[in-house]
């Protein structure tokens, strides 16, 4: 069997043929019957410590970073009975800083790298990014699927870079980026889903936030359904991230209820749902507290 066959052998043992109407169907049927029943205070605090608070902007800089290190490390002490978010995610320039001035036990550093958010570099400048990232203090990597390489179906390259970028990442959990907007349908989503994690993906996560179109239910739910497949075949657990586009706290609900009714209770933990995102962090806080709060 050459390498090739390798992969396509993988997707072989998936359903892989989804028809997008019938997701979007089912899509709103869970949204309609159980977003409902979710929309309570504790669900409000349980998303408030799945988020990885992010700030990706051009015009980050050391002092901004370490401003917004001290909001989280300030959130510890104001609010002692909520959980705290579960990461603050940077440019891998910022790891440093980060992991020397966070002093909020169990917040962990995640740096986006591998020439994030196009995967268009060289896999030796993506060796070196990922690799001075964790030297710096990354204890979470966030890169990008090459979509250009899927879209191509060279899948043998996609699958051999993210297997690269694992072994850098070692024990140090590594989330693969699908930028679900690119790929064109719900078929795609679910090949995708299932390359990362064969290639050895820790987490899949929806967006870079940087495309026009962003994470969206539909696309959530087909990764859960890929995720739950891949966990029955081999027993591996798999997290799961949205990101891009979370503007409301409606949004989380809605992917909480997607992860909740696809994967079950045993993801519903900060372990293994994450949000990407930094707008929601204020807006949940207020629904929290019960009126407009502006903390981070």
């Amino acid at each position: 069997m050459n390498v090739t066959s390798k992969y396509e052998q993988a997707l072989k043992l998936y359903n892989t043929s989804i028809d997008d109407a019938d997701v979007a169907a089912k899509v709103a049927e869970i949204i309609e019957k159980n977003v409902p029943e979710n929309d309570t205070l504790d669900v409000k605090k349980f998303l408030m410590g799945s988020i990885e608070l992010t700030t990706l902007k051009t015009t980050d800089s050391e002092e901004s970073v370490l401003r917004f290190t001290e909001r989280v490390n300030a959130f510890d002490n104001e609010y002692p009975d909520l959980p705290h978010v579960a990461t603050i995610c940077v440019y891998p320039c910022f790891a440093s800083i980060v992991s020397q001035s966070l002093e909020v036990e169990g917040v962990e550093v995640a740096c986006v790298s591998g020439s994030f958010p196009s995967s268009q570099a060289l896999i030796e400048v993506k060796v070196a990014e990922t690799a001075l990232a964790i030297k710096d203090g990354a204890t979470e990597i966030d890169i990008v699927m090459s979509v250009g390489k899927f879209l191509s179906e060279d899948y043998e390259s996609i699958c051999d870079e993210i297997s690269e970028l694992k072994a850098i990442c070692g024990e140090h959990k590594m989330k693969v980026i699908l930028e679900t907007s690119l790929l064109g349908n719900a078929s795609n989503i679910k090949k995708a889903s299932i390359l990362a994690m064969y290639s050895g993906a820790d987490y899949i996560k929806t967006s870079t936030g940087k495309e026009k179109s962003v994470a969206t239910p539909e696309a959530a739910y087909v990764m859960c359904e890929a995720i739950k497949e891949y966990y029955d075949k081999t027993g591996i657990q798999i997290g799961f991230k949205p990101a891009g586009g979370l503007n409301t706290v409606h949004d989380a609900l809605v992917y909480y209820t997607i992860v909740k009714e696809v994967l079950g209770e045993k993801w519903l933990t900060n372990q293994w749902f994450r949000l990407g995102t930094s707008r929601l962090a204020n807006l949940l806080l207020s629904e929290i507290v019960g009126e407009e709060t502006k903390f981070f």
